[in-house]
């Protein structure tokens, strides 16, 4: 047990070394100034102004290390951040008290032994160097004696925590009965019928059977909430025809489109190159009278087609082995030809013919994007105006009026649409708009800009009966086929029930050995758990979303003996040992922190927090 304590006293010296050299790095360019010196009493132990700014900072900068965004102490204190801080710090000194009442502490020479065994004061032969051990205190804000008081704290409540968690270790009962649940399996034999196996006689209701239909079935014709907005947008589409734009513009963009409109023509190429040129012609010879591969030079090389692929390449990327490869029929080796990394042989895959385009053919495509680019610009410049107007009073339908915006309405229900709706911009707005909002201009992706006007919000109501026409005759004949596919299902289980065995003719199948984890496709998501409830010999009818099964339970088997199991029984072992030795650890702390009586000094707390920028 020492040993299995020592260990744990070294695990937490390391994260007290952690938390003290990385998380304190810079402490000292803030300073607490004044009378109050603790910010909570707990039993003869205090939390110290000092130990509480620390540990602020630390939170402070791993939150915003994890969030990559600064974090005020105002905006800890909102998230209760800081209330989590002192929380920990007075859990920590209820410990100390416990330490101080039961008389615990480690010796000069095993504190000392705790100091040697730290990287950070260690030199490069991993001996202590007492000038390393004085200027990483220094760096941290810490003198010699406050810190060794506080390594010896973290020792004595390491010791402590150690003669509580070792050696727990949680009733094997309780492993022995997870696994067995876990592993437990089961063998069946089942029917399954889906609605695809019917072919039902076309029948076309009446409206008065549509209707008796939809009146016993109004829950499944009801419309959601939905918000009916007017909205005015404007969109660099609109205003392409009416943007100029110049010759010289358009030749520039042709120009600096080149390699875009003038493709060269290319091959796909393979390289292989070898020491010399005797090399490469040894092993063209080869190739010319069938003694080898191309594919087995490149193994015998070590590497493989990846390697040598060159991919589409132009006459200027093979220099002077240009003429030769692009001479090439597809799928042959040349060579030996020169290359920038010696003598080489080439295999010619394939033939990409040049592309050239026009400057005329390519004109109304350079428009478009010259004039959608200026349109948006357009569009930016005449945002602040559209604003003040809507500032001002000016409805969406007089802003269409006095320019190029758009009116129009929809009714949203909160999902992706076509049009306006299918812009997340648009959607969000639309979500958080209210009747009392006044209209405001925002940008879409693509450089829209509109303003919405929310004119009513229509509560869930049913969908009206001429409306709802089609989904009612939908819904009607998907009724029609459930009811056959139950009317068979349950004459299979009547059957099934009677004579003990599943009718002649139908489609059985058997699974044997299975865990209730396992997955049969089409089958009802719930049928692995409802089977876990049978009994053998029993028959049950389970229905899924597509498909009903008839499931006979023929056997109940338990858990198999096998090398998976045993290594799930011992992985449950050490986290249910780890998770009684932790939750008997904080029983020891709540215990220790009540019998402490914390008593928090608010306006110390205040003050802190005041100072602390």
């Amino acid at each position: 047990m020492a040993t299995g304590v020592k260990q744990l006293s070294k695990t937490f010296v390391w994260i007290l070394m952690g938390l003290l050299i990385v998380g304190l790095a810079g402490f000292g360019a803030v300073n607490f100034s004044g009378s109050v010196t603790s910010v909570a009493q707990v039993g003869d132990q205090e939390v110290s102004v000092e130990a509480y700014m620390r540990e602020l900072q630390r939170e402070q900068r791993a939150l915003q290390a994890q969030s990559g965004q600064t974090m005020t102490i105002a905006q800890m204190s909102a998230f209760g951040m800081d209330r989590a801080v002192l929380g920990r710090l007075i859990s920590l000194a209820a410990i100390d008290n416990e330490v101080k009442t039961l008389g615990l502490s480690i010796g000069d020479e095993n504190l000392l032994n705790e100091l040697r065994e730290i990287p950070a004061f260690q030199d490069t032969s991993g001996n202590f160097d007492r000038q390393a051990y004085t200027f990483a205190l220094q760096n941290a804000g810490f003198n010699e004696t406050e810190f060794e008081a506080d390594l010896r704290r973290e020792s004595a409540r390491t010791l402590v925590q150690g003669a509580i968690v070792v050696g727990a270790e949680m009733p094997d009962v309780l492993t022995k009965t997870l696994t067995s649940y876990i592993g437990a399996r089961r063998s069946f034999s089942y029917v399954q019928i889906s609605g695809d196996q019917f072919a039902l006689t076309q029948e076309v209701p009446d409206d008065a059977a549509l209707k008796g239909f939809y009146d016993a079935n109004a829950d499944q014709f009801t419309l959601p909430e939905t918000k009916r907005i007017t909205y005015a947008r404007l969109s660099p589409d609109m205003l392409l025809d009416s943007v100029e734009v110049d010759e010289d513009a358009l030749r520039a963009l042709f120009d600096e489109r080149s390699d875009q409109y003038q493709v060269p023509e290319r091959r796909l190429v393979e390289r292989l190159v070898f020491a010399d040129d005797e090399a490469a012609a040894s092993a063209k010879a080869q190739l010319d009278v069938g003694g080898t591969t191309f594919e087995v030079l490149v193994q015998d090389r070590g590497l493989a087609l990846q390697d040598i692929d060159m991919g589409d390449v132009t006459m200027g990327d093979l220099g002077a082995a240009a003429d030769a490869v692009f001479a090439a029929e597809i799928g042959t080796v040349v060579g030996p030809l020169p290359s920038d990394l010696g003598a080489a042989l080439y295999r010619v895959n394939g033939q990409l013919e040049a592309r050239e385009t026009s400057y005329d053919d390519a004109k109304a495509e350079l428009r478009d994007e010259i004039a959608a680019d200026r349109a948006r610009r357009v569009i930016e410049q005449e945002s602040e105006e559209i604003n003040d107007l809507l500032a001002g009073g000016a409805t969406l339908e007089e802003l269409a009026d006095e320019g190029d915006m758009q009116v129009g309405t929809l009714d949203w229900t909160g999902e992706a649409g076509d049009g306006i709706s299918a812009y997340e911009g648009f959607r969000t707005a639309a979500s958080t708009v209210t009747l009392e909002d006044f209209p405001t201009a925002e940008f879409l992706g693509d450089g829209s800009l509109f303003a919405l006007r929310l004119d009513e919000i229509l509560p869930e109501r049913p969908e009206p009966f001429e409306a709802a026409k089609q989904s009612v005759l939908d819904a009607w004949n998907a009724d029609r086929l459930a009811t056959a596919v139950k009317t068979q299902a349950e004459a299979i289980l009547a059957e099934v029930t009677t004579n003990g065995a599943f009718p002649e003719g139908s489609e059985v199948k058997q699974e044997a050995g299975l865990t209730r984890t396992a997955y049969l496709d089409t089958t009802p998501a719930d049928m692995m758990n409802q089977i876990f409830t049978m009994e053998p010999g029993a028959t049950q009818l389970i229905t899924g979303e597509g498909s009903t099964v008839i499931v006979r339970l023929e056997d109940i088997l338990p858990a198999e003996e096998n090398e998976e199991m045993t290594l799930l029984a011992e992985a449950l072992d050490a986290q249910l040992d780890q998770a009684l030795s932790e939750a008997l650890f904080e029983a020891f702390v709540s215990d220790a922190q009540l019998r402490a009586a914390p008593r928090v000094d608010q306006q110390a707390l205040n003050a802190v927090q005041a100072n602390y920028q």
